[in-house]
């Protein structure tokens, strides 16, 4: 019996974990997910799970080795309804749905190499979203364009690209690649610290994909075959992109270092323009949902702070 407790309390749903099913809707005797929905929450959510790239242009150098761990704070809009997926907030006509942020920790290393391009530097590693039993495999890959004239007028110029895979859903599949540039520049300051502010532009791409889900778990297939009718998923959505402008700055004492970043995201606006449609998925009769509609995503601004500690060698 209490190993049984024990079992129980580690498969207990955490504040932030995902019910989607509260995304569909009853039509008949089938279900019916809100696409319009689906859309806006990946999106934020995509913000939230974004490769870290918390950097600024220079890269490591053919030797250079680099450990860190960050925090980081990302806004979400979670007075909208698509929020009430999260499990901390069962009732559709909560004011709000969670806090109004959430908070991620990683862990990475990264290492400067030569090949295939001179300047070249490569990373992994892993994000926990918290309050959940969501985790986000990542990688990235960072190519100077210019760098190492210090004592020039000139910045460091880079070019990025990354990818994060979520992990922990069983009802839902996220990719966020992503591609940007940044600019930088490296400063001494009192002969013991470097100190390199960095300034950027970010491209999000993020894929979502429904598994199925279950809009009466509580109800066995097997005692009702009525319910098997109760399972569905959310159609496939193009690809939802946004854009991110970021700035911080990178301090080195030695081997220890310290980073901050502010990156701030615009509005979504890309739209999943289904095939044989021009409905308007907003435009949907509520007591008659449907799949077939094209929906714009109405994801709000975000911002994300990111505090970095590291040991560069």
């Amino acid at each position: 019996m209490a190993l049984a407790g024990i079992g129980s309390s580690l498969a207990r749903a955490e504040d932030n974990d995902l019910v989607l099913s509260r995304l569909g809707d009853i039509s008949g005797t089938d279900v019916v997910g809100s696409n319009l929905k689906f859309r806006a929450l990946s999106s934020e959510l995509g913000v939230v799970m974004a490769p870290r790239m918390s950097e600024p242009a220079d890269t490591l150098g053919f030797g250079g080795f680099e450990f860190s761990a960050d925090v980081a704070f990302t806004s979400i809009n979670s007075g909208e309804d698509y929020w009430r997926v999260l499990e901390s907030s069962p009732s559709s006509d909560a004011g709000s749905h969670g806090d109004s942020s959430m908070s991620t920790t990683g862990l990475f290393v990264k290492k400067g190499i030569w090949l295939p391009l001179p300047s070249f530097e490569v990373g992994i590693g892993a994000v926990h979203l918290g309050q959940s039993r969501l985790w986000a495999s990542q990688a990235y890959m960072k190519f100077g364009l210019h760098e190492g004239y210090h004592e020039l007028p000139l910045p460091s110029v880079a070019v990025r690209g990354g990818v994060s895979r979520m992990m922990g859903s069983e009802q839902l599949d996220l990719t966020v690649a992503s591609i940007d540039v940044v600019l930088s520049k490296d400063f001494g300051v009192a002969g013991m610290f470097r100190v390199s502010p960095f300034v950027g532009w970010n491209w999000l791409i993020i894929v979502p994909r429904s598994e199925v889900i279950d809009k009466t778990p509580q109800i066995d297939s097997r005692d009702d075959p009525m319910d098997s009718n109760m399972n569905f998923v959310f159609s496939d959505q193009d690809d939802i992109f946004r854009n991110r402008l970021f700035f911080g700055g990178k301090l080195k004492y030695y081997i220890f270092t310290l980073g901050i970043e502010a990156a701030f995201a615009l509005k979504g606006s890309s739209v999943d323009d289904k095939a044989g449609t021009d409905l308007d998925c907003r435009d949907l009769d509520p007591s008659a949902p449907s799949p077939n509609c094209d929906a714009t995503d109405s994801a709000g601004a975000q911002s994300t702070f990111t505090t970095t500690l590291g040991l560069d060698f």
